[in-house]
């Protein structure tokens, strides 16, 4: 049975005098104990660059390094390890796959994106669109903010290349059927790439399963090292990738005049990369993968959205969601609202969550998000519901 203070304990930032009540994890989480220590591990006892050279220290952190790899394809059931490539997070495997695609794009192709991506999984579109001509379609979202699925049908007979869309919104908290998104971009002839940023720390998820042809997620919120992430998926779709920085192991031969590459991972592993943010994300997997944590979640989740619902709030978005909610408070600014509950200790986000486009689509400018993780308790839910009332209650009065 999962316990919340032993999986908290696990947190040394948490246990600080002077903590903040941590309710932004949706931004980041924090990071456990055996994460420090194997990065620290690495820096202290065997630092030296990955496969480069024989000696000890090298072999040990090479060793310490493709462990990774192998724990993050046991984790999410990745076809092979070799499709598992370690990037600095989301946000660059996403644009490694938008770069990597540009000799398959052509004008006039078409990419679709849902409403509720965030920038990472819209501007790399964008880039690569205005780069060879080809155009955006978005997936619009239905009056619970959820996807329309029937208007993706519409959009899939257009035959576009790629579909992307996030597992989890990092606004709405809604859980996407991927599985269904990317069959049909798949009987569409399309390619699917899923932004799991939201999903994996929350979510058991099988990549297999879901037969994307691209998955990225990043180490720092799945309580991991910042400057980490990972691309996964379709071992035949990344080998198409064109690489995107040249350079280090994913060089096979090369002369002044001609290269070819090495095979994956390394091929799109250009440099060195962040060897003890790889190795502490190994350990954050680990942590990950022992979690039972869904039943807590869903009370602390349910508990939030009960005491909300007794405020004069508006929930964006309805329907299944991760343990993350997002408001907004008619006639209280979202950012005066945050600034109040930091003043009391508390840690939330407040502003459009790099969702601009979506936030324009719901005619509002910003919301303050809520995001819960496995280490928060019942009594912090309600302390945060308690400071929102107050704090509500204020502004108004102001106003």
């Amino acid at each position: 049975m999962f316990d919340p203070a032993a999986f908290r304990a696990q947190f040394p930032a948490l246990a600080a005098e002077d903590a903040l009540l941590y309710l932004d994890n949706g931004a980041s989480t924090q990071t456990a104990q055996a994460v420090l220590d194997a990065m620290a591990g690495y820096y202290q006892g065997y630092r030296a660059n990955v496969h480069r050279a024989g000696h000890p220290w090298a072999a040990r952190a090479t060793a310490a390094f493709e462990q990774s790899r192998d724990a993050v394809k046991d984790w999410l059931k990745v076809e092979r390890r070799e499709a598992v490539i370690f990037t600095s997070g989301t946000t660059a495997a996403i644009n490694l796959v938008a770069w990597g695609l540009i000799d398959q794009v052509r004008q006039g192709d078409l990419i679709l994106v849902s409403a509720m991506e965030h920038h990472a999984n819209l501007v790399p579109w964008q880039l690569l669109a205005r780069r060879t001509g080809a155009t955006i379609k978005v997936i619009p979202l239905d009056a619970n903010g959820r996807l329309d699925l029937a208007a993706y049908d519409q959009l899939l007979a257009l035959k576009p290349k790629l579909v992307a869309c996030c597992h989890v919104s990092n606004t709405l908290g809604l859980i996407n059927p991927v599985v269904e998104i990317c069959a049909k971009a798949r009987a569409a002839g399309a390619l699917s790439l899923i932004d799991g940023a939201q999903a994996v720390a929350h979510l058991e998820v099988d990549i297999q399963a879901i037969g994307c042809d691209f998955y990225a997620f990043s180490g720092h919120k799945m309580f991991g090292p910042t400057g980490v992430g990972v691309l996964t998926g379709r071992l035949s779709s990344l080998g198409e990738l064109l690489p995107f920085m040249g350079g280090g192991e994913m060089i096979d031969k090369v002369s002044f005049d001609a290269v070819s590459f090495n095979a994956l991972p390394h091929r799109l592993e250009a440099g060195t990369g962040p060897i003890a943010e790889v190795i502490g994300l190994g350990e954050a997997v680990k942590l990950v993968q022992a979690l039972d944590a869904g039943a807590h979640e869903r009370q602390l989740t349910e508990r939030l959205l009960a005491g909300l619902a007794k405020l004069p709030v508006q929930v964006l978005g309805q329907g299944e969601r991760i343990s993350l909610v997002s408001i907004t408070v008619p006639g209280v600014h979202h950012s005066d609202l945050a600034h109040y509950l930091a003043g009391k200790g508390i840690a939330v986000r407040a502003g459009h969550h790099c969702t601009q486009p979506l936030h324009g689509l719901l005619g509002i400018a910003g919301s303050l998000r809520i995001a819960l993780a496995p280490y928060n308790a019942a009594a912090e839910v309600d302390a945060c519901l308690a400071a929102l009332a107050d704090g509500i209650s204020l502004f108004k009065e102001m106003a």
